[in-house]
């Protein structure tokens, strides 16, 4: 079977527009969420990461392009440059491309944007993002919930190991509208300070906003120095619930199977856990119990939500990319806002940002609809 890779990244953030810069911050223990107040955008204040629109209107100047692009578009196109020209890469039609989101343009059907409403459609977005390249193949434009980032990666590897390309670049965001707060406000989801996924004082979520890109290779002639190689990937819906995760955690059990079978290793031997961590009362306990019932309880685990915010269809390949670091730098993050543990089944906690030799993570996410994915990855160098 054809071994596949993560290699180059980039992060685009309100903590910085570089992966090491980002990664320097967490292991400050810094945190992006704070509370914004910014009645142009948001129609109530909220505690969440969002990028400062001036920086991001500055940064893509540099991009030096004449056309108009939503708020949405820089950062993705900003964030994907930066990865195209790090791997050297030519485009050509052996080149992919994906593009994960959840809700894409929303913002543009609000009524102050001055966008064309069928912008809105994502077939738009994939239509754009490809034209702004100049790649030869239309774009993937993956939507399924908040596995959409890590789920990309798991598709990406299926194609390459198919011989339909033989590199494909991922490109992962969201950013936070009225849309999409109202809409968590709406299940009484929102938190009203900083999260504290797996915490026994845990209320909600943070939203956060943000762009990421990677490039996903069979080619080791193109591999950063934190590359990543693809052991096993599984994907499994439970349909409990339009919203709402199994009680069970049947779904990421058997995601988390799939992946394990695949890479032909056992749970001991996976040095950490990047979990989906959402610090809601019904996904933080669905994770407990699933990673209870495949023995993970001792297995170091940490959420990066008390860093960036809940980023949607960027989450998974934004805390993707953490691990890739993680694992180059021999470093476990420590989990942010948690305190005491407020689930059922014992888990081991990352609470102090450590140093560690490490070789092996697995990251998993789990959305509404009743999606789930896990993903094995172990370093290269």
């Amino acid at each position: 079977m054809t071994k596949c890779y993560l290699s180059y990244n980039n992060i685009t953030t309100s903590m910085g527009f570089d992966t090491h810069t980002v990664f320097d911050y967490l292991k400050n223990g810094d945190s992006a969420i704070q509370l914004v107040k910014d009645s142009t955008r948001f129609y109530k204040p909220f505690f969440g990461a969002v990028i400062p629109t001036e920086t991001l209107e500055s940064k893509f100047k540099t991009l030096e392009s004449k056309n108009k692009f939503t708020r949405l578009e820089k950062m993705l196109l900003l964030s994907l440059s930066k990865t195209i020209k790090a791997s050297g890469i030519e485009i050509n039609n052996r080149v992919g491309l994906i593009i994960s989101t959840t809700k894409g343009n929303i913002d543009v059907l609000e009524d102050q944007n001055h966008f064309p409403k069928d912008r809105a459609y994502l077939g738009q977005l994939g239509q754009i993002i490809k034209d702004y390249f100049n790649f030869k193949n239309d774009a993937i434009v993956i939507s399924n919930a908040c596995v959409s980032g890590i789920l990309s990666v798991a598709i990406a590897k299926r194609y390459l190991q198919e011989g339909i390309y033989d590199h494909i670049f991922i490109v992962a965001g969201d950013l936070i509208s009225d849309f999409v707060l109202s809409g968590f406000n709406s299940f009484h989801a929102i938190s009203d300070a900083p999260c504290r996924p797996y915490d026994q004082d845990r209320v909600g979520i943070n939203l956060g906003e943000a762009a990421v890109s990677v490039l996903v290779t069979s080619d080791k002639n193109h591999l950063s120095d934190d590359a990543v190689e693809i052991l096993g990937e599984g994907s499994c819906n439970d349909a409990n619930h339009i919203s709402g995760p199994s009680r069970t955690g049947e779904g990421l059990f058997r995601s988390i199977k799939s992946a394990l079978k695949e890479a032909h290793i056992t749970p001991n031997q996976i040095d950490y856990l990047s979990a989906h961590g959402t610090a809601t009362l019904f996904n933080d306990e669905m994770e407990a119990i699933a990673f209870d019932r495949l023995g993970l309880n001792h297995t170091p685990l940490h959420s990066l939500k008390g860093y960036f915010g809940h980023t949607l269809g960027a989450s998974g390949l934004l805390e993707t990319i953490i691990g890739m670091q993680s694992l180059y730098q021999n470093t476990l993050i420590a989990s942010a806002g948690f305190k005491t543990l407020g689930i059922s089944k014992p888990l081991h906690i990352i609470t102090e940002t450590t140093p560690k030799k490490l070789r092996t993570f697995l990251k998993t996410a789990s959305g509404f609809g009743g999606c789930n994915t896990a993903v094995l990855f172990r370093k290269v160098s």
